[in-house]
Parts: structure tokens; sequence; C-alpha cells
């Protein structure tokens, strides 16, 4: 009884192995690049360590601090711009019995059922011929597009899990309608809310392909770094720059795991 109990045992510990090999296996690799002064083939591990290449990332002439910037006010830009589409659309999407509503969810899916590329050389073709290519106001558009899909969509659910009743119990004691939207049902769906915008800037500070054909090069992303240096094969800048990345991502999903509620997930696309 003890050796079956045992051997049952040996294939899920061999497959949880494999799954964290495959979730930090890559990380691991990433974490490496970073201090590897030299590495080459076929050493498994870095020659020498080191924090030269961080040196380079965060010179004046490194330009990591400046597409940091840039990445950070487009992603804000496009935080403010999809909230204040989404908020009104989301509310209305929640509360009001509109035609078609299932139609309208999926309307906001359509920029990612197409293929990125073919609609992104168009779009900078357009943008070419109104002055918005290589502008800030055009990669933020871009990225609303994308936005919208997390912020509206989460803005529903985060609106319909708030009870009704509580709204027109406010109203019932004389507040008009904009006061008991933002005194009632505001503040109760903005942990759903404050999730959305995470969402958004997340996508927003990790979108590549819209910011290179719109954006490249007068405007200079955090992703826009990082492709360059890894297409130049310098694979120590590219690390860290990814890095850079992924330590918001990580920080900004405990959030939202943090305020995104069992009963707004389950709201999600209703």
């Amino acid at each position: 009884m003890t050796a079956r109990f045992d051997l049952w045992w040996m294939p899920r510990a061999l497959l949880l192995g494999l799954i964290a090999f495959v979730i930090f296996g890559p990380l691991t690799n990433l974490v490496l690049w970073t201090v590897a002064e030299k590495w080459y083939f076929p050493h498994m591990l870095p020659l020498e360590y080191g924090f030269s290449f961080w040196q380079r990332v965060f010179s004046p002439r490194g330009n990591a601090m400046t597409s940091l910037t840039t990445s950070i006010v487009i992603a804000s830009l496009t935080v403010i711009v999809s909230l204040a589409l989404a908020i009104p659309a989301g509310y209305a999407l929640s509360r009001l019995r509109l035609p078609f509503r299932g139609l309208i969810l999926l309307a906001f899916l359509i920029p990612q059922a197409f293929p990125n590329l073919p609609v992104y050389v168009n779009i900078a073709r357009f943008f070419y011929q109104i002055g918005l290519n290589g502008t800030i106001a055009g990669v933020v558009m871009v990225h609303v597009t994308h936005g919208l899909v997390y912020a509206v969509w989460i803005a529903t659910a985060a609106f319909a899990a708030v009870e009704a009743d509580l709204e027109e119990a406010a109203r019932s004691i004389g507040a008009g309608p904009l006061r008991a939207f933002f005194d009632v049902t505001l503040p109760l769906a903005a942990p759903g809310l404050l999730a959305s915008a995470i969402f958004v800037f997340l996508e927003s500070l990790d979108e590549f392909t819209g910011s290179y054909f719109v954006g490249a090069p007068d405007v200079s992303t955090l992703p826009l770094l990082l492709y360059t240096a890894g297409a130049g094969g310098n694979y120590q800048i590219a690390s860290i720059t990814a890095l850079l990345l992924l330590v918001p991502s990580i920080g900004f999903m405990l959030v939202v795991e943090r305020f995104l509620r069992a009963d707004v997930l389950s709201r999600v696309g209703h």
C-alpha cells in the first residue's frame, strides 16, 4: 500500500516540477543575463558577473530613463482616456436595458480580433497624413483602442456588482442622480475600476506593435528599447529592460488580486 501511495505521487511531483521549470526557468535565465559580463556557448552559467551593463542602461546615453518616463506618461494618459470613456459606458451597460447589449460589449473586442500588423500599418499611414504619426497623442490613441477592452468590460462588471437598490435609496432621501452616482455607486465600484485602470496601464506599458508603427523613432518606449537591444544582440541590456517591465507588472497584479473581488469577476461579460 505504501509503495503504491509513493508511486502515485511521483507523476504529480514530476508534473509540478515541469510547471515550475516552465515558469521560473525563463525568469532565472533573464536574471542571469542581467548580471552576466561574459556568457557564451557551451557554458551553462556566465563566466563573469558584474553590473557594468546596468550602468550603461541607466547612463544618460542609455536612454532607459527617458524611455521609462515616456512609457509611464503614455500609460497614464491611456488610463485617463480609457476610464473617461469606460465609466459612463460601463454604467450605461450595467444599468440600462440597451438593445444589442451583448453585441456592444463584443464590439470592444474587435481590435483584438484582427492581426495587429496590417491594422497598425494602415493606422500609421493615416496618422502620417493628419500629423499624428510620431507623437505621444497618436500612440495614446492606439493604446486606448486596446485598453478599452479591459476598461469597459471590467467597469461594466464593477457597476453591475453594486446593488441598484443602494442608489435608489440615496435618491429616495433627496439625492439627485449625479450625487447618488458620485456618493454611492462610484465609491462602491472603485475597487473594480482600480483593477480596470491597472490592466489598462499594464497593457499600455507592454504594448509594442502600435508604439513601433505609430511612434518610432520619435517616441521611444521601454518595449521599443527592448526590441532594439534584442535585435542588436545586446542580451544583457534587453534583459535589464525586460526586468524593468516585469517588476511593475508583478506588483500591479498583486494589487489587482487584492481589489478585484469575486463578485465583480463573476459578472464580467454578463
